[in-house]
């Protein structure tokens, strides 16, 4: 299992990569359309003689990979939009705990158990943290199968360093495409970080036993507990904050991320064709956001178009980070439906009144 290529659903690469990131412990239960990573990880999860488990519930899975991850485990669960719901609390009680811990949400149409076509309508909950109190998780968007393994191999690496819960949301369209793709190296479980924080061995080191836990009741201390974790935000956003930039001298800048990326590039090429120029601005760490790059581009006072599969969530940081500086438009769908190439760039020349 060293580096080389193949084609696979992105669902596929997600699992393969996560394995070799020295994955060793995963828990899940199905939903569409990530059902894929949890068939590819009872092959061969146990087959390396690593821990898999289908749990009773998305409840239970997440609680399991906090016990796991809390005990050494480079621990990981996957769902879609609705299972991910279910495990807000156990994804929150990681945060407060400082738990690292990998969580994969191949996206579908929402609210409700809406359908199972892709959509991006879970930006808030990722980016948001999700659940109840004061956090975040690091986010990161794979935009093709390739990324979907480079970006899945990272969070694990992430997660670790930071000590907090990583995401990779790859909406429903990225989990089920193929593609080529080239295979990160395989981990070896030795070379994987120590983790001297974590339980268990004390009668092994005769060291102190450790108690890890998210509760703390008295106020003062919780909040600087959680002002510490904030400041370890800030020191992520300065060293681990990611995008894509194509289109520097552009008439209108788009900002997409996943599938919405890529119909946004073709509309790009469509443009071209026509003499006008779509610049294309991609997150790829939907947290930390690059707010300060987007910001630079706004200052050229140039129209700024999101795109997205939902109905205004991206937007909302995109307008953060501009501060008025150029008007911001946006082109969403939801439920599901996915914005063409042909409507994209469409609503590019009807904001530069070029109909």
């Amino acid at each position: 299992m060293n580096s080389e290529k193949r084609l696979m659903k992105g669902n596929d690469a997600i699992a393969e990569a996560a394995i070799r990131a020295g994955c060793t412990a995963y828990f899940g239960y199905p939903i569409t359309p990530q059902n894929e990573i949890i068939a590819y990880m009872a092959r061969h999860m146990i087959d390396k003689g690593r821990v898999f488990i289908q749990a009773e519930s998305e409840v239970a899975a997440i609680n399991m990979v906090y016990g796991a991850s809390c005990a050494g485990a480079r621990a990981m669960t996957s769902s879609s939009s609705p299972g991910v719901s279910l495990k807000q609390e156990g994804m929150s009680y990681a945060a407060g705990a400082d738990i690292p811990l990998v969580l994969v949400n191949v996206v579908r149409g929402g609210p409700g158990l809406g359908s199972i076509a892709p959509a991006q309508s879970d930006y808030f909950q990722s980016t948001r943290g999700g659940g109840h109190g004061d956090y975040r998780c690091i986010v990161l968007a794979p935009k093709s199968v390739q990324e979907c393994a480079d970006l899945t191999y990272l969070a694990f690496d992430l997660a670790d360093q930071y000590r907090m819960p990583a995401i990779v949301l790859a909406d429903g369209m990225i989990g089920q495409m193929m593609e080529g793709v080239t295979l990160p190296p395989e981990r070896k479980l030795s070379e994987l970080p120590k983790r001297d924080w974590s339980v268990g061995g004390m009668a092994a080191t005769h060291r102190e036993a450790i108690h890890i836990t998210s509760l703390d009741l008295v106020p003062a201390q919780l909040e600087e507990k959680t002002r510490a974790r904030f400041r370890r935000y800030d020191e992520l956003k300065a060293k681990e904050t990611r995008f894509e930039f194509a289109g520097e001298d552009a008439d209108l800048y788009m900002v997409a991320y996943g599938t919405s990326a890529r119909v946004a590039l073709g509309a790009k090429q469509l443009a071209e064709k026509e003499g006008i120029k779509l610049g294309l601005f991609r997150p790829i760490t939907l947290f930390p956001f690059p707010d300060r790059e987007l910001a630079k581009i706004a200052e050229k006072g140039k129209p700024i178009l999101t795109v997205e599969m939902s109905l205004g969530q991206l937007v909302e940081d995109v307008k953060l980070a501009v501060l008025g500086k150029a008007p911001v438009h946006l082109l969403g769908h939801s439920g599901g439906v996915i914005p063409t190439e042909e409507e994209v760039f469409a609503e590019a020349k009807r904001i530069l009144g070029r109909n």
